[in-house]
């Protein structure tokens, strides 16, 4: 069982940042930002007060009795603004952050831009559905307009910025998954 990935995936449908579970669990959002990605392993009492900070139990965390789910619909989506960078993320897939993959559509108003994101293993792609953007990996920087794709492997820092007059919507996919 990925302990770190079922964690992560539990605070997010919580809509709790690292830094509010930690509060919580008055332990350091560096040390849960480790277990989510799986470098450390939390003790027992450790696991036991984080999950009671995210409303659940030991004994519903280590459960395996969910069904494989094939097919999504719009209730099962999870959206996420940041007003301070002026984009919007839809999970189309829930709980995605626990797969192999994480596609998104990601909203960039004008303006707006991405998270910052580190270098890290894996690949990834996206499909502009309208607007333009700019993604920005290392010190080069690529145009990506409507009805074009990217994909690359996440060797250097990377973002995606909108610097344009109309909103940009795109699909992107990260493996593994970073948001």
């Amino acid at each position: 069982m990925d302990i770190g990935n079922k964690i992560k995936e539990i605070r997010v449908k919580n809509d709790l940042t690292q830094e509010e579970l930690a509060d919580r669990c008055e332990i350091t959002k560096g040390y849960i930002s480790q277990i989510e990605r799986n470098i450390t392993s939390p003790s027992i009492q450790t696991l036991i007060d984080i999950l009671e900070a995210l409303g659940t139990g030991l004994k519903d965390f280590f459960s395996d009795n969910k069904e494989e789910k094939i097919v999504f619909t719009k209730e099962d989506v999870f959206v996420k603004e940041d007003e301070g960078l002026n984009h919007k993320i839809t999970w189309i897939i829930p709980n995605a952050q626990k797969n192999i993959m994480e596609p998104i559509i990601m909203e960039i108003n004008s303006k707006g831009r991405t998270y910052d994101l580190d270098p890290h293993e894996g690949e990834e792609f996206g499909y502009v559905l309208s607007g333009a953007i700019v993604l920005e990996i290392g010190d080069e920087k690529h145009k990506v307009k409507k009805g074009e794709s990217f994909y690359f492997m996440p060797n250097s820092n990377h973002f995606i910025s909108n610097p344009y007059k109309n909103k940009a919507k795109l699909i992107w996919v990260s493996t593994p998954p970073v948001f």
